[in-house]
C-alpha cells in the first residue's frame, strides 16, 4: 500500500502525463522551437482544407504571442497540410514517443479531449487552445481540461471505471518501464487508493 504522500502524488499523475506527452508531441512536430528568425509577420495561409481563425482572435483567446502562434501554425501546417489531424494520424505520431508500450488507447482519449467539436478531427484552433491551457493555463484551467480528459463518457463525473481505463492506458503506454517494476494489478491498486483519498 502507498503512504499518504504517494497517494497525493497520484492526483497529479494525469496532469503530468498530459503535459509531458503534449510537450513531446510538440517537440516531434517541431512546434516549440521558437528560435527561427525567418518568421513572417503574418500567418502563412496556403491552400488547405481548413484555415484557422484570424491571428488576432487566436492571440486574444490563448496565452500565446503572435510570434508563437505563427511558429505553431507553420509546424502544424507542415505536418498536416489539410489543416486538420484525424485520430489515426494522431495515434501514429503519438506511438513514436512510446516505442516500448502501446499508446493507442491513451492517444484515443487524448485525441477526444483535443477534439472539442467531437467530429473526428482536430483543427489548428483546437490544438492551440488546448496547448495554451496545458502549457500556460492556471491550475484550475489545467484541472478542468484534465477532468474532461478523464470524464470519458462526458457525464460530468469520473467514476472508477473511467479512472481505471485512463490509468491502465497510461501503464500500457509506458510499457516495459512500468509493469516489470510493479505488479500487474498496479493500475487497479492506484485507482483504489485514489478513490480512498478524503474529499474525493
Amino acid at each position: 500500500m502507498w503512504t499518504e504522500g504517494e497517494s497525493e502524488g497520484l492526483q497529479t499523475l494525469g496532469i503530468v502525463v498530459v503535459v509531458c506527452s503534449s510537450l513531446k508531441l510538440l517537440h516531434y512536430l517541431g512546434l516549440i522551437d521558437l528560435s527561427d528568425d525567418k518568421i513572417e509577420d503574418e500567418l502563412e495561409m496556403t491552400t488547405v482544407c481548413h484555415r484557422p481563425e484570424g491571428l488576432e482572435q487566436l492571440e486574444a483567446q490563448t496565452n500565446f504571442t503572435k510570434r508563437e502562434l505563427q511558429v505553431l501554425y507553420r509546424g502544424f501546417k507542415n505536418e498536416c497540410p489539410s489543416g486538420v489531424v484525424n485520430e489515426e494520424t494522431f495515434k501514429q505520431i503519438y506511438a513514436q514517443f512510446f516505442p516500448h508500450g502501446d499508446a493507442s488507447t491513451y492517444a484515443h482519449y487524448l485525441f477526444n479531449a483535443f477534439d472539442t467539436a467531437q467530429n473526428g478531427s482536430v483543427k489548428f484552433e483546437d490544438f492551440v487552445m488546448a496547448l495554451s491551457i496545458l502549457l500556460r493555463g492556471t491550475v484550475h484551467e489545467k484541472l478542468r481540461w484534465t477532468f474532461n480528459l478523464y470524464d470519458i463518457n462526458k457525464d460530468g463525473y469520473i467514476n472508477k471505471e473511467e479512472m481505471m481505463d485512463i490509468v491502465k492506458a497510461i501503464y500500457d503506454m509506458m510499457g516495459k518501464y512500468t509493469y516489470p517494476v510493479l505488479k500487474e494489478d498496479a493500475p487497479r491498486q492506484h485507482v483504489e487508493v485514489f478513490f480512498q483519498v478524503p474529499g474525493f
